[in-house]
């Protein structure tokens, strides 16, 4: 599987590059929001995991974005935001499902 890591804190970017790898998938990285859409409309990514708060353009308008162009790529977002009304607006904006950080 090929997965694409959407993280702008580059000590969780390695942390989850490398458990991920660790379990033998294929794991990119985008540092910020425009980086990150580009890649994810141009390659074939099994599943997105997407910060929320990224620099340069959000988590959740990317997802939009991507669910707009018709991508049905399995979306995780991945945020420290944990209220229920930001968990609504993060799967009314097309991601599938959401996971508050920390984590383990």
């Amino acid at each position: 599987m090929r997965l694409l890591v959407m993280e702008d804190d580059p000590s969780v970017a390695r942390f989850l590059e490398k458990g991920l790898q660790e379990e033998r998938y294929a794991v990119d990285v985008a540092r910020d929001g425009e980086e990150a859409l580009g890649m994810a409309e141009h390659a074939g990514y099994d599943l997105v995991i997407l910060d929320v708060m990224l620099p340069r353009q959000d988590g959740l308008s990317i997802c939009r974005v991507l669910r707009t162009k018709g991508k049905t790529v399995p979306v995780l977002l991945l945020t420290v935001r944990d209220s229920v009304e930001d968990k609504v607006r993060g799967l009314d904006f097309g991601a599938d499902d959401y996971l508050t950080k920390p984590f383990t």
